[in-house]
């Protein structure tokens, strides 16, 4: 099976998650590894599986991910199995109840990937998930790296346990 993580880096965490997701899944053989910026779109036409992350920035994926995901056709990713992941900052305790409010409306940067991805066909493997930062350039919270490969791990059980994917988070 051929499985591609995607992912766009602002200060290196998520690259972090994308590497420790990317060696829970597989081997270099069975898993390729690339920031958006390298993907080319005929790289997509044998993938199984497809993992895609950013960091959260404005409840939104990064531009580049973005750009990555409007160029995927309408039923590009038909039989493909999809995840999500983001960054985040760790919380919103501490906040003021206004920025706790509008994360609540808003979302962050895996619930719009997940969406993108099952516009496109592709069968949603699990929940979006969030990994945790300590401040807007990190470092990466103690364990969350530990949490990314359990997440991946629970990607291959649902995978090969996958009769029917979930719904994506509207």
């Amino acid at each position: 099976m051929k499985t591609l993580v995607i992912y766009d880096s602002a200060f290196g965490n998520t690259a972090q998650i994308a590497q420790a997701i990317s060696g829970a899944l597989g081997s270099q053989e069975e898993v390729t590894i690339l920031q958006v910026g390298s993907v080319a779109p005929e790289q997509l036409a044998e993938v199984k599986l497809l993992v895609v992350g950013s960091p959260t920035q404005g409840f939104r994926p990064t531009q580049a991910i973005t750009n990555f995901l409007k160029s995927i056709s309408a039923k590009g990713l038909n039989g493909v199995k999809v995840a999500a992941f983001d960054t985040r900052l760790s919380s919103t305790e501490g906040q003021s109840p206004l920025v706790r409010f509008v994360v609540g409306i808003g979302g962050y940067a895996a619930k719009v990937i997940a969406s993108k991805l099952s516009q496109s066909g592709g069968d949603l493997l699990v929940p979006p998930e969030g990994f945790f930062v300590e401040g807007k350039e990190g470092p990466l919270k103690a364990g969350e790296l530990e949490r990314a490969a359990g997440w991946a791990k629970q990607i291959l059980a649902a995978q090969s346990t996958s009769g029917k994917a979930i719904e994506a988070i509207a």
